[in-house]
């Protein structure tokens, strides 16, 4: 049976802003799903310990008032979603997550700020994985297709409903349906087993930012860099 018919992990958080080594963590969420089914499911409320932006705010709809008063500390919000995805990645169940490279760097820079156990060292050395990123692969099959990349937009795409984007738990559902709708319609993603999937997608992301980097300094910014590094950053 295809990787998508089987057990898969989605994961998804809600931030302070859009930089991966600098935002917080303000919501997060887990749900397991089985062919297409809903299972288990955890959600995290954090104080992320410094004032979320009113942009961020107005994406995500968790208020600072609402933060401080009902969100636990954050440090034991990252180690609890640290600790989670490891149970995950040593059973051997992928984790779906739609643009990967962002929420893990972000996981990553948390546990760093709070001195807690990477995600390698819960994992006794090894590198998290299997990873399912439907951005990444969703770019690499149908890379010539006109229009956004957005959750939103792939889910349309596909077909997939998200009624509530932005709320971590709808959105972490939403990319596992997306990544199993993505592997129905390729074949030659349905046939990768996850190891031999994650590590393609390690090679399409280094492609992708490559191909971005050549073209944003063609465009004028000679020193403009693209991070390659998935799912991982620095």
């Amino acid at each position: 049976m295809s990787w998508h018919r089987e057990l898969l992990i989605g994961f998804d958080l809600e931030t302070t802003g859009t930089d991966p080594c600098e935002a917080r963590i303000v919501t997060g969420a887990l749900v397991e799903v089985k062919d297409g089914v809903p299972g288990g499911r955890r959600e995290w409320l954090a104080d992320p310990g410094v004032v979320i932006p009113q942009d961020a705010v107005e994406v995500h709809g968790v208020t600072n008032e609402r933060a401080a008063a009902e969100g636990r500390p954050a440090d034991r919000v990252a180690d609890e979603l640290a600790s989670a995805l490891a149970g995950y990645w040593a059973a051997g169940v992928p984790v779906v997550a739609y643009n990967a490279a962002f929420d893990l760097s972000l996981l990553a820079a948390e546990l760093r700020r709070y001195g807690l156990p990477s995600l390698s060292e819960r994992l006794g050395g090894t590198d998290p994985g299997p990873v399912v990123d439907p951005y990444t692969i969703d770019r690499a099959v149908d890379k010539y297709r006109k229009g956004k990349r957005t959750l939103e937009a792939v889910c349309a795409e596909y077909g997939v409903a998200l009624d509530s984007a932005h709320h971590a738990l709808a959105d972490a559902l939403a990319a596992v349906q997306v990544a199993r709708a993505i592997a129905e319609r390729h074949d030659k993603v349905a046939m990768i087993g996850p190891a031999e999937l994650h590590r393609r997608q390690i090679e399409w992301y280094a492609q992708w930012a490559a191909s971005f980097q050549d073209f944003l300094r063609r465009k004028g910014n000679a020193e403009a860099v693209v991070d390659g590094q998935w799912p991982l950053r620095g």
